[in-house]
């Protein structure tokens, strides 16, 4: 399953990708253009493709990359969700309120669970909201905290004849 993969280290993620490192043009000055730090990665299984420029050091931007595809395979690939819900350890929902912090290990885990309940729930946020124990605001506010997420649920949306959300 793809999805398994949020929870590798960036080791065994990395080894499924082809990796492919560049010199990357911007702000950085000479050392920038000398040296080839920007990463690119291609994950095999899934055929996305991220990339990371934005530090000095290849091991920084291989580290950048490796979450950033971690973040595509949460937001892009969906699965049936089970029949009740259970959130991981570090989730705690507060009267109906969700809040996961994006450094909780399992932000993209609990960012996964929301669009696919979303999705089978034909983009009806109330009836995912309910599904998943938490307010209708809530989880639109969790959604909209994330950019990616936010174009994903409103792909969901109009997909499904619904109108995009607004961000309060």
């Amino acid at each position: 399953m793809l999805r398994a993969r949020l929870a590798f280290d960036d080791a065994r993620l990395l080894a499924e990708c082809d990796v492919h490192i560049h010199r990357a043009s911007g702000p950085g000055g000479q050392h920038r253009n000398k040296v080839s730090t920007a990463v690119r990665l291609h994950h095999q299984p899934s055929g996305f493709t991220v990339n990371a420029n934005e530090r000095r050091s290849q091991h920084e931007n291989k580290h950048n990359a490796a979450k950033r595809l971690r973040e595509a395979i949460a937001i892009g690939v969906r699965q049936p969700p089970p029949d009740q819900i259970v959130w991981p350890p570090t989730v705690q929902i507060r009267d109906g309120r969700l809040r996961v912090n994006e450094s909780n290990a399992a932000y993209l885990e609990v960012l996964a669970i929301a669009l696919d309940e979303l999705l089978a729930q034909q983009g009806q946020v109330a009836k995912a909201a309910a599904r998943l124990g938490v307010t209708t605001s809530s989880l639109t506010r969790f959604l909209a905290d994330n950019a990616k997420a936010w174009q994903e649920a409103n792909r969901i949306r109009n997909a499904h004849g619904l109108p995009t959300l607004r961000k309060a």
